[in-house]
């Protein structure tokens, strides 16, 4: 389990939604191969406004939804997903059975829902921009990442504004205010919610227990990220808190 507190003090339309928001983790990995098109359509079928990808650079320059630096642990293929050109990750089945999904035809599938998007390569960083551009997600995205130097070259190459994520540095600062006299998990929990009393938004994750998404919620976080989707929508319901996405015909 991981908390941390994310996104901007400066009110972003990223964040103009009901809360507390459900992310779907990978898509929902629970259910369908982590960020495959059956994932996200799951998500959607289940009535997600947000979704959860990462974000990986081909070697010719193609942004991609993948986790890992490697192909090895989800695919049939090994070595760096950044040394294939497209044509071949395209090729690439997840899981067996799930294609590689670009970031833009993710973006352009459905308008009006609402991304995630941790970059977790620098090839990538830099292909984002013109990404949001065709698509006009600007004011759909949140750019995340665990390296902050990731998140200020993101920063500067984004010529609008975008919701991005606190860095792991500023969260460090946070945690150096609350103290050392909890354990870790308890620092990390209290920086996060000292956080949220400064001004940001706190999404915690990747939360896939019942009764740790009570918690949390109980405890006022803005946002759950979960694999586990379809729990953590059960969870919303039984409490009064689940906001799906506006027409997607769920309750």
């Amino acid at each position: 389990m991981l908390a941390a507190g994310i996104l901007a003090i400066v009110r972003v339309p990223f964040l103009d939604h009901p809360r507390p928001v459900a992310f779907a983790h990978r898509g929902g990995a629970a259910h369908a191969p982590e960020n495959s098109w059956t994932a996200f359509e799951h998500a959607i079928k289940l009535g997600y406004a947000y979704l959860e990808t990462d974000a990986r650079a081909t070697s010719d320059g193609k942004l991609v939804a993948f986790h890992d630096r490697t192909l090895d642990r989800v695919t049939e293929a090994s070595g760096p997903i950044n040394a294939r050109p497209y044509r071949e990750v395209a090729a690439l089945r997840v899981s067996g059975t799930e294609p590689i999904p670009l970031i833009e035809d993710l973006l352009g599938a459905w308008p009006d829902v609402r991304f995630n998007i941790d970059l977790k390569d620098v090839p990538g960083i830099s292909l984002l921009p013109e990404v949001l551009r065709r698509t006009g997600a600007w004011d759909r995205v949140c750019v995340t990442s665990f390296s902050g130097n990731r998140l200020r070259t993101a920063r500067g190459l984004l010529d609008r504004p975008v919701c991005m994520a606190a860095s792991p540095t500023a969260m460090a600062g946070v945690r150096c205010n609350v103290g050392t006299s909890a354990r870790w998990p308890q620092i990390r929990l209290l920086a996060g919610f000292l956080a949220r009393a400064l001004g940001l938004d706190v999404h915690v994750w990747t939360i896939n227990d019942r009764a740790e998404m009570a918690r949390f919620l109980d405890l006022g976080a803005d946002g759950i990220m979960t694999d586990d989707i379809e729990t953590l929508r059960d969870v919303l319901i039984e409490r009064g808190q689940w906001h799906p996405r506006v027409g997607s015909g769920t309750p």
